[in-house]
């Protein structure tokens, strides 16, 4: 069954700008991300077919052998001369080059089948490098993966090393477009996009957690639990912490991608004062501010 027309699926035009392309895939992306539709297998093979279209009207290479071609030339070991030999009226190709005015071909022709012949005279050439988005946890990050991806018709097993982060790019040598004449094969860019967390945030490989505490805790000082990407630990709140410190965990970041170590876990302080206080608080709070009398603002240049 033939593939349905890129520009069908995102539903704009050959002539579309490319600013206008990627609000329209934007927008149909957040409508179909399976993180939106739970179990649902026609939202992920919608996003799916989104994605791929986007990938190939998004870059202007693409888009110009897709003008051209049509589907044929988002396979792999695509061969512009050997599909340009195949022309005729009727053809997938033919009706794509003569569709509207034809305006732009000859730009087209030269760019494709001038580099094309270019390169059959030079001897083998290698194939294209491949660049491929992958969305992984946040724990996935921190701890690294190895996983399966299906490419082509192929499977590729994939190792993200533990310290990634969105953009990140890990090679995997030999796993791009085939090479034409013998050549070697391109290379398969695994690019990365971290989910946010509900709570720890990434700062470079360090990790920032902010816990509320109430404001005896920051006074007399405690020992509260909390929460680590590695499960829950003990914490000691000094005596006399502040709204807004920063109390270090270390060695509980992100792992350094390059050289050894890892980032630390930063708990930020937010202390909390209760709304409804009966008479007798009141009067115990009165009492402790007339025995400790402080300006906080003392010292201000106001």
């Amino acid at each position: 069954m033939a593939k349905k027309d890129y520009y069908e699926i995102l539903g704009v035009s050959r002539n579309t700008p490319p600013e206008e392309i990627k609000k329209a895939y934007r927008k149909l992306a957040r409508k179909h991300h399976p993180d939106v539709n739970v179990n649902s297998k026609d939202a992920e093979a919608r996003f799916k077919e989104i994605s791929e279209a986007y990938d190939t009207l998004s870059d202007p290479d693409k888009k110009k052998k897709y003008d051209l071609f049509g589907q044929q030339a988002a396979q792999s070991g695509f061969d512009p001369t050997r599909a340009y030999s195949n022309y005729g009226p009727g053809s997938e190709g033919f009706d794509n080059i003569f569709r509207g005015d034809g305006a732009g071909f000859q730009d087209i022709f030269s760019d494709l089948f001038g580099a094309a012949h270019r390169g059959r005279t030079a001897g083998p050439r290698a194939g294209h490098d491949v660049q491929y988005s992958m969305e992984i946890s946040f724990e996935d990050a921190v701890r690294g993966l190895t996983t399966q991806l299906s490419l082509n018709h192929e499977k590729i097993s994939v190792k993200i090393p533990p310290g990634v982060d969105s953009g990140s790019k890990i090679r995997i040598p030999g796993k791009g477009e085939p090479g034409g004449s013998g050549g070697p094969r391109g290379d398969l860019y695994i690019v990365t996009k971290v989910r946010t967390h509900p709570y720890l945030e990434r700062k470079g490989d360090h990790i920032y957690l902010e816990v509320p505490v109430s404001f005896t805790e920051a006074i007399l000082g405690a020992k509260i639990r909390v929460p680590t990407i590695e499960g829950m630990i003990q914490l000691t709140i000094p005596p006399g912490t502040q709204s807004g410190q920063k109390l270090r965990i270390a060695g509980k970041g992100f792992p350094h991608l390059r050289g050894g170590g890892r980032g630390d876990q930063f708990v930020v302080i937010k202390i909390t004062v209760p709304k409804d206080v009966d008479e007798r608080s009141v009067q115990l709070i009165r009492d402790f501010e007339r025995m400790n009398p402080e300006d906080p603002r003392s010292k201000l240049r106001w």
